[in-house]
């Protein structure tokens, strides 16, 4: 119930930051075709900044659970048995410090933009804390993320996965490319 619960919230997050994406979109191209025909999107440069942030933050657990996230693979990949699960550790423990360090305090600025009522200084007065939800929530998420990763592998002794097996043919290779989308 609970690993359900976690990998909709991983794919929410991952929904989430794929919409923050098509918001780009269409703030980009309506920023674009609106000077050709004089129309402008009042605060169209932040809004498009707010969603860029969102969606790089909301999107790291979902790529961290998919095995897509960039890690220390080529170093990792040359130890085997204790070695590689001491270093599996290590890695864990070294990055649920810093995103948890990192989470703690975005989280705590988005509360004190809530509390001392922070707004944009640009045309539109927007609380910040709402442009912030998505940098703050994204980190939790991917603290909840990491978390969850260290519990299976170290407490329990589980293989990671968000470690996807070497392929075994060339024809996998091709078939990885083609689904990453490179």
């Amino acid at each position: 119930m609970i690993r359900t619960a976690l990998d909709k919230l991983y794919l929410f997050a991952g929904y989430a930051a794929g919409c923050f994406l098509i918001a780009i979109l269409v703030l980009m191209m309506g920023l674009s075709l609106g000077r050709e025909v004089g129309f402008n999107i009042p605060a169209g440069d932040d809004f498009t900044s707010w969603c860029m942030a969102a969606m790089a933050f909301l999107g790291l657990a979902h790529t961290f659970k998919s095995g897509e996230m960039i890690r220390v693979g080529l170093l990792i990949d040359r130890f085997k048995g204790r070695k590689r699960w001491l270093f599996e550790t290590f890695s864990l423990v070294l990055g649920l410090g810093f995103t948890g360090f990192f989470a703690w305090h975005a989280s705590v600025m988005t509360w004190q933009s809530y509390a001392f009522n922070d707004v944009a200084g640009g045309v539109v007065a927007m609380p910040m804390w709402i442009p912030q939800l998505g940098f703050s929530g994204g980190l939790v998420i991917l603290f909840i993320a990491m978390l969850d990763e260290f519990i299976h592998v170290v407490l329990r002794g589980n293989e990671p996965r968000y470690e996807k097996p070497p392929p075994q043919s060339d024809e996998e290779i091709v078939e990885r490319a083609m689904q990453s989308g490179v």
